[in-house]
């Protein structure tokens, strides 16, 4: 059965009657999970950023990249001392405050978030007092997630095999503390996750939304509406991408990659050179599409997970947004033996790899000097001249790495203010009422 997001609803005890201002800023965390979506729906949020600050959800923060530095803080993720980024100490302080000067509603989005441990989710949600904190989960089959992930996995350095890392996953996955084990399940112990987050959260706040089976953006994006509570209409999907899996091939080479680095090369150097350049820009775009497949073993323990996770958002009590039929895997997912990876494939990888960093290294060694933008009317050329001298490169980069300390902070957060305006870019967005009555409800579906 479909869990559609139609609620029966009260009034909330002392609400003003559809007066957002009177009622605290609602904050929506959404936590991930990696693999289920995540890229698009943050593609969408940030390309509609002023469209949806009209209708009163502001993103905090100036970038993607704020957030990611945000969640670095707030899990103490070690920083090399090679890094050529700045310092990301403070950062979460900054970004939740940015989020509180919301006039109504604020999203805060790292699928990484899933990994954060209770001290870390009560720092999170303390920092977002008086704040109505929501959650919001994207969930997707197993047996999706599962080779998505793998090749992940390769993207970021490891030269771990599909067999061996699916073994390692499905051995410590019978364990009562497999986040502490696997860092697979530390980010999909889905409904480890959610009583993690119920601790400080009420369930009516913590919202799970199913990935469709057949890749339909729109549709997804009208599940995450539905839950900020703003129209999807009017919203422009077409700029945004989603995180595709490599094919076989491409993440085999890749993996072979890896095994012949020197161990000395520090992740920040992989992440921008390796992941970001071989990776995303160039294997990902190559034509092969074979994935890896299931054992024809594994599809009925997979069944079993989905089950069990039904249950316990059933019994959770949290909000669906979806189908849970959507988290079953399908017949097709199994059965088919893991593809060899042909030559002839990592040849062609090969050598588009080759040509991508050659071409980087010549932009690096000779960059193309960009002519001057002209200032243009003197009211656009002020909105420059004010970005410069309160968020240039070099007063960002100064902050940034004295943000450890609380007036560094307060300075940031007022900077963004002004250059952001959040106060006046708004609609009034109905507040989600507290006490609600679902029509359809988990135990139906499960």
């Amino acid at each position: 059965m479909i869990i559609h997001d139609k609620r029966v609803s009260s009034p909330r005890s002392g609400s003003s009657g559809g007066q957002p201002r009177s009622c605290p800023t609602r904050v929506y965390v959404h936590a991930g999970e990696p693999k289920t979506g995540t890229t698009f729906l943050q593609d969408t949020l940030w390309d509609n950023r002023q469209a949806l600050a009209a209708r009163g959800i502001v993103l905090p923060g100036y970038n993607r990249r704020d957030h990611v530095r945000a969640r670095r803080d707030l899990r103490d993720e070690p920083r090399q001392s090679s890094d050529l980024a700045a310092p990301w100490a403070g950062e979460w302080d900054v970004l939740t405050a940015q989020a509180l000067c919301a006039p109504v509603a604020a999203v805060i989005s790292d699928e990484l978030l899933a990994a954060c441990t209770e001290r870390q989710i009560e720092r999170a949600v303390r920092a977002l007092a008086p704040a109505e904190v929501h959650v919001v989960l994207t969930l997707r089959a197993l047996d999706a997630v599962l080779p998505a992930e793998w090749q992940e996995v390769v993207k970021c350095g490891d030269s771990v095999g599909w067999e061996e890392w699916l073994r390692g996953v499905t051995e410590t996955a019978s364990a009562p503390d497999r986040r502490d084990h696997s860092d697979f399940w530390a980010v999909h112990d889905t409904s480890a996750i959610i009583q993690l987050w119920m601790r400080h959260v009420p369930a009516e706040h913590v919202h799970v939304i199913t990935t469709p089976r057949h890749r339909s953006p729109q549709l997804l994006w009208e599940r995450l509406a539905a839950v900020l509570g703003v129209g999807p209409d009017g919203i422009d999907l077409s700029q945004a991408q989603s995180n595709s899996s490599l094919g076989y091939a491409e993440t085999e080479f890749l993996r072979r990659v890896n095994e012949r680095l020197k161990s000395d090369v520090p992740d920040w150097f992989y992440t921008r050179n390796i992941k970001s350049v071989l990776a995303q820009d160039v294997l990902r775009t190559q034509p092969g599409n074979k994935r890896p497949a299931l054992p024809p073993g594994q599809l009925a323990w997979v069944v079993d997970e989905a089950e069990v996770l039904s249950a316990n958002l059933r019994d959770a009590g949290v909000h669906l947004v979806g189908d849970v039929a959507e988290l079953v895997p399908s017949q097709e997912s199994a059965g088919v033996a893991a593809p060899a990876a042909e030559p002839a494939d990592m040849v062609e990888a090969a050598v588009a790899s080759a040509v991508a960093l050659a071409g980087q290294l010549y932009q690096q060694m000779y960059p193309e000097r960009l002519p001057r933008e002209p200032l243009g009317r003197p009211r656009q050329a002020l909105i420059q001249l004010e970005w410069r001298l309160l968020n240039g490169r070099l007063v960002q980069r100064g902050l940034r790495r004295a943000s450890h300390l609380r007036t560094a902070r307060r300075l940031r957060v007022a900077i963004w203010r002004v250059l952001m305006r959040p106060g006046r870019q708004r609609l009034p967005v109905p507040a989600r009422p507290a006490e609600v009555l679902e029509v359809g409800s988990a135990s139906e579906a499960a």
